[in-house]
């Protein structure tokens, strides 16, 4: 049994919560050079490379890519082999949020009623942790500060098996079209196939960690990944909803066994500030 300080754990929380705000990752930034090559709009061609300029700043001065810093979520895998020293794992994400958010002027998006009060929490907790159990004695912190434009624009459909794979080209397509320049675009679409209603959507979000360029490694799925984004890209929506053939820069796709009655199916977007940074313990 291997035991990890608490007070380590806040630290790294704080770090990544702060590094992932600031740092938009290399492999967006090489995707977006890419699409630069090959886009047919000036204009489109402009955003990106403002875009670019952009996380360059962000970067450089340590500030944020975007001024929406995001619901802090994350997936955290707990080797069986780990016992936490001097507290519990789920409280030290919390102070290392709260740490994170307030040391590195992040700002605070969280309310705590969704309804009736809505007041700010005041340091963006609590955030949202998916705990997955793993072999040996590591711990795996994933994080996401996911913005609100682009969480608005995502959607679970139940479809049917029946529906098939059009089916779901249908759904996945019609949902970038109708979300148009909402989510700032180049979006990066996470889809999540199978499962139930509520760990459709988890597949979706979790989709979004895996980095452009890496397929699904199921071959079928990867190819299914490869025709959307080639049919929203065909869209028109472009970069910032302006028009271009930039709309996505990738497809991701998470699938997992379902009811033989059902096929439920997720999109959830992510805006052209793709953050998210992972740690191990």
């Amino acid at each position: 049994m291997r035991e990890i300080e608490y007070d380590l754990i806040v630290e790294k929380v704080k770090e990544i919560c702060m590094d992932a705000n600031y740092n938009e990752p290399d492999d967006v930034i090489e995707r977006m050079k890419e699409f630069i090559k090959k886009e047919e709009s000036d204009v489109a061609k402009n955003i990106l490379n403002v875009l670019i300029e952009n996380y360059r700043i962000a970067k450089e001065e340590k500030i944020p890519v975007c001024q929406d810093t995001g619901f802090a979520f994350f997936i955290v895998e707990v080797g069986e082999d780990v016992k936490i020293k001097n507290g519990r794992i789920r409280d030290a994400i919390f102070e290392g949020v709260r740490k994170g958010y307030k040391e590195g002027y992040l700002r605070k998006s969280i309310v705590n009623d969704p309804v009736f009060l809505r007041k700010n929490t005041g340091d963006n907790t609590p955030p949202v942790i998916h705990f997955e159990p793993v072999q040996g004695d590591r711990i795996k912190i994933k994080f996401a500060p996911k913005g609100g434009g682009s969480e608005n624009m995502s959607e679970v459909r139940m479809l049917v098996p029946s529906d098939g794979v059009e089916g779901i080209k249908r759904f996945v397509i019609e949902r970038v079209q109708k979300s148009g320049g909402n989510p700032c675009p180049p979006v990066i679409v996470g889809v999540g196939i199978g499962g139930t209603f509520d760990y459709v959507a988890y597949l979706a979000k979790k989709a979004l960690f895996r980095k452009i360029g890496e397929h699904n490694p199921d071959e079928r799925y990867a190819k299914l990944e490869d025709e959307l984004l080639d049919e929203i890209n065909k869209l028109g929506v472009g970069p910032m909803g302006l028009g271009g053939r930039t709309t996505a820069l990738a497809v991701h796709i998470e699938y997992f066994p379902c009811h033989i009655a059902s096929m439920p199916v997720a999109v959830n977007m992510q805006c052209h500030a793709a953050r998210h940074k992972e740690i191990e313990i």
